[in-house]
């Protein structure tokens, strides 16, 4: 049995605690009988271990095994 790995792109918006950030995500959608346009956003805390992400910086996060109470990414890759 195989988990799917979820992979998302957002902006970290802040640094709580040593190798944690906090990062954006947000994602457009539409209301599918009117068709209006909204956001969703959402905060995740992300694990990066070698500290390298600074606020501002717009990163791909994947999800991993829970690492703390409410850490269940790890920083992929910083894209700018």
């Amino acid at each position: 049995m195989t988990k799917k790995t979820r992979s998302l792109t957002g902006i970290v918006v802040g640094k709580p605690s040593p190798k944690t950030v906090k990062v954006l995500v947000e994602e457009t959608a539409s209301y599918p009988k009117y068709k209006k346009v909204f956001t969703r956003r959402k905060n995740f805390l992300v694990h990066d271990e070698k500290e390298v992400a600074s606020v501002g910086d717009r990163v791909v996060i994947v999800s991993v095994r829970p690492i703390s109470k409410r850490k269940n990414f790890k920083l992929e890759k910083i894209i700018k």
